[in-house]
């Protein structure tokens, strides 16, 4: 049975039982405790922490998760996935654990033909918590499980919560029995080799308190109405009904590993050392194209921190892998093609998002390469340091640095030490690694803080009670629903309070979509008035209104003229609309890939980040601009309206992606065919009213991201009325046109370089002048020849190395350390700089002197650091009288060889 399949029949099986199907949310929500959605329950979260009433009593999910904790792990079990598929089924306070067992022992039992996955049930073993004495009565008077074959189990297997206080209860697990050539007899109490575990039936009953995530914390007792939350692995019953090993040789991996074997030339399966170290790699590829491809399809880019750097560490680990195996060319392409032709059919979406998802991939798979190439180099460095101090091992420190720092993979690492005829310090290394994942995992626990409080908007949340009519309006009246100020309900505040301020209907937008929240004021006829700095919204239907009472005491209950800057709402309408007027023309002037990847617009300004591959030319920005103004000049009549989801996608509206739409969305269409987005923004009536939109700056902010920043309307005007200005400024001192200005600069700037350089090379030549006499006073110390010391001041480090590299090409001896400072005092009390270069000749190096050695042992002394290979290494420092000392310190390293 297919994946799909098994998907389609879990949703029908409960769907058929009166569950409402809710769509898988995206990989990424709005959690603080949450990097990725890790379980099938996190979207219904609000609903089990009574934040939310739930708008069903039952409910099924077949949910995308992502779990990257033990990254490392994956490929060396055959069980670990990144991404995997949760389904489950939800009561919110209707049925409990007599109808989940039956649900789940029904859908896994029945017949393949009755629309079940027809396992034979004595395969299927049971266990329930210690003294959940009911579930396993259920599991054998009621279902005819034999005692046997139910185990009971503690509260670390068997006992769930979220990890912080919150719902908490016992739980059922349902294991597959593989067979005796899978492990030992005796259930999974013995074995969860041989038994594993397809499906976990959480009987939330209790609340918990604070304490460790697994079993140190106390129950504080029932919950106000009993919930199931239960969650079967497709992708492990997969296995099941697929008659795998594992999961990675399913349908929905098999055809990665397949496409991997065609470009690397390796077999899979081939079995012995080499084989089975070729599998974990394949697995890797597998796993990971899958993972990427759909974080990529939810919104997610490679990044240096959160989200983006674990993605980019499972595209270079794909990359590393598939160089590993042998692939000497371009793979993520391929890869990515077919992680998403097996995932489409059940996620159509990527479909569609094919092209963004391959650019992204392969971007950074050629990022990847130039810092594998770079990597290369400074493995060389590190390697030739540690052949010139006599050693055969390259430090955990020196390899940790290379992995962590510069992204070079250890495993490269130790290959390359083995051909060298070198060794890693691994478990230097190792120790290094083990710290870093002990911040990470400490950085995780921190995060989970328990969630944020709404309790005091709950019954608001429930009601829905906010009116939006800031689209039609900027001034409304309204009454005042509740008083709220330090997370606490007041019911009324005088002058001076910060306050939350909830009302029945309100003009002033809520930030969200990329436009900041509008600015304005609550009044009332008493002469109350409260200063409104920020809007947010609780539960995505209260609109909290924040600032400041300014005059009088403001009351729960009272009638309020609610009302928006107008000149604020004026520039955020103009800078959202510009918004999708930049969009509109980068996706002409780059074709459709060039989709939103966030947004921000406030009164006057806008920046749009987008997917590209690289820097908008200086004619692409000026045809953006073009483009975009034209639409403007154009007046195109700007429409707003609600449509279903899917018919606005027909329509070909452009949708954010990872946002999580409603099944009624909002579009705004700009000129018919020219600009059509969902979109909960305020926006201006006529395109014309967005004014000039002028391009101020273009920049990456992330690997196949790239950001454009915009003036527009009266903000616009006056950039460019500076800007003018600025010419005739320059027009008037170069004393020409000023369609003349550029030219006249480049002939200076010109000029300029041409004076720099002949300074710079008479400098030269009266410091390579001045050296002559280091040669004559050059002092031997153990057979080596130390040239140099303080020359001529003012020196930076290129011009330091171009005279180190011909002292030492004229050195008298064929073993030769040439040692060069020079030294610029700071200004205005700023600290030295003292620049400083070692170089050696083959003959020193030879003897075991290495530049790079002595550089790192003479910084300190001048109050640098340094560093570089055997024949030339170089540093700065900020202590012009440690110079002396530094000296000394080389004559000593070399006596003491």
């Amino acid at each position: 049975m297919q994946t799909h399949e098994i998907r389609k029949r879990f949703l029908d099986h409960f769907i058929a039982s009166g569950h409402t199907e809710v769509p898988s949310a995206p990989l990424v929500l709005d959690d603080p405790n949450l990097m990725f959605v890790n379980a099938g329950m996190v979207p219904f979260k609000p609903y089990f922490l009574g934040e939310q009433t739930p708008p069903f009593a039952r409910a099924t999910s077949v949910q995308k998760c992502v779990r990257t904790l033990d990254i490392e792990e994956v490929g060396i079990t055959t069980r670990h996935n990144t991404f995997f598929q949760m389904a489950g089924n939800f009561s919110f306070g209707d049925y409990f654990k007599r109808e989940a067992i039956e649900f789940a022992w029904s859908l896994l039992t029945s017949p393949v033909a009755d629309g079940g996955y027809g396992i034979d049930p004595g395969r299927l073993w049971p266990t329930v918590y210690l003294d959940d004495d009911e579930a396993e009565s259920i599991w054998r008077d009621e279902i005819g499980v034999p005692a046997e074959r139910i185990q009971r189990r503690g509260r670390k297997d068997n006992y769930w919560s979220m990890g912080v206080p919150g719902p908490c209860g016992p739980c059922s697990e349902i294991f597959y029995d593989r067979g005796p050539e899978y492990g030992q007899e005796g259930g999974p109490e013995v074995d969860e080799d041989r038994y594993i575990e397809i499906w976990n039936l959480v009987f939330m009953q209790n609340e918990r308190g604070e304490g460790g995530a697994k079993e140190d914390y106390e129950i504080l007792g029932p919950l106000p109405k009993r919930n199931i939350d239960t969650g079967m692995g497709i992708e492990r019953v997969a296995c099941i009904l697929q008659g795998v090993d594992n999961v990675y040789e399913t349908d929905l991996l098999k055809p990665i590993i397949d496409r991997a074997v065609e470009l690397t030339g390796r077999a899979y399966g081939a079995g012995g050392e080499t084989g089975a170290s070729d599998d974990v790699k394949f697995r890797v590829i597998a796993d990971h194209t899958r993972t990427a491809a759909m974080l990529i399809g939810d919104g997610v880019l490679p990044g240096n921190e959160g989200r983006g750097y674990v993605l980019r560490r499972l595209l270079r680990r794909i990359v590393r892998s598939a160089r590993l195996l042998g692939a000497t060319g371009p793979t993520m392409g391929a890869f990515v093609d077919t992680a998403v032709d097996v995932m489409a059919p059940s996620y159509p979406e990527l479909a569609g998002a094919r092209e963004r998802i391959r650019t992204v991939a392969v971007g950074e798979e050629e990022t990847f390469a130039k810092t594998l190439s770079a990597g290369s180099a400074l493995f060389a460095d590190a390697a030739a340091e540690t052949k010139a101090a006599s050693s055969d091992r390259i430090s955990g420190a020196a390899a940790f640095t290379l992995h962590d720092t510069y992204g070079f993979p250890i495993d490269l690492t130790l290959e390359m030490a083995a051909e060298a005829g070198l060794a890693v310090d691994s478990d230097g290394f190792a120790e290094l690694m083990a710290q870093q994942r002990k911040r990470a995992k400490e950085d995780a626990n921190a995060r989970k803080t328990g969630h944020a409080d709404l309790s005091v908007y709950r019954e608001f949340i429930d009601a829905h009670p906010t009116t939006f009519v800031g689209f039609d309006e900027l001034v409304s009246e309204a009454r005042v629903l509740a008083v709220v100020s330090a997370g606490s309900r007041v019911g009324r505040a005088g002058a001076g309070t910060e306050v939350e301020i909830v009302l029945d209907r309100t003009p002033l937008y809520a930030e969200g979509g990329g436009q900041l929240a509008d600015i304005g004021t609550i009044t009332t006829s008493s002469g109350v008035r409260v200063a409104v700095s920020d809007v947010q919204k609780a539960g995505k239907s209260v609109w909290l209104h924040r600032g400041v009472v300014e005059t009088g005491e403001i009351a729960e209950g009272d009638e309020v003229i609610a009302s928006v800057d107008p000149q604020w709402r004026h520039g955020a309408t103009q800078g959202h609309s510009g918004t999708h007027m930049v969009h509109a023309a980068l996706r002409q002037v780059l074709g459709p890939t060039a989709t939103q990847a966030g947004s921000l617009n406030k009164p006057g300004y806008l920046r749009f980040d987008f997917h590209a591959n690289g820097p908008l030319s200086e004619e692409q920005r000026h045809e953006i601009e073009e483009i975009s103004n034209g639409a403007v000049e154009a007046n195109y009549p700007v429409n707003t309206f609600e449509t279903g989801f899917d018919e606005a996608k027909a329509m070909g509206a452009m949708a954010l992606f990872g946002e999580n739409y409603g099944d009624v969305v909002r579009v705004v269409e700009i000129g018919g065919p020219f600009s059509m987005e969902l979109c909960g923004g305020t926006h201006v009536g006529t395109s014309s009213q967005i004014g000039p939109i002028t391009l101020i700056g273009e920049s990456s902010v992330g690997s196949g991201i790239r950001r454009v920043e915009a003036y527009v309307g009266m903000d616009s005007f006056r950039h460019l009325s500076t800007e003018r200005a600025l010419l005739a400024g320059l027009a008037s001192s170069l004393k020409v046109p000023s369609a003349e200005v550029p030219g006249r600069v480049e002939q200076l700037v010109t000029r300029l370089r041409d004076a720099e350089r002949e300074v710079a090379r008479l400098r030269a030549e009266q410091a390579r002048a001045a050296t002559s006499d280091l040669l004559d006073s050059a002092q031997q110390v153990a057979g080596v020849d130390v040239i140099g010391g303080r020359i001529a001041d003012g020196l930076d480090a290129n011009e330091l190395r171009e005279l180190a590299a011909d002292l030492r090409s004229r050195a008298r001896s064929d073993k030769a350390v040439v040692v060069l400072f020079s030294a610029s005092p700071g200004e205005d009390g700023a600290a030295d700089k003292v620049p400083f270069v070692i170089a050696t000749t083959p003959g020193a190096r030879d003897a075991g002197v290495g530049a790079g050695v002595l550089v790192k042992e003479i910084a300190p002394l001048v109050g640098g650091r340094g560093g570089g290979k055997p024949d030339l290494a170089q540093g700065a420092g900020t202590d012009a009288d440690g110079i002396s000392a530094a000296m000394a310190k080389i004559t000593g390293l070399l006596a003491d060889r």
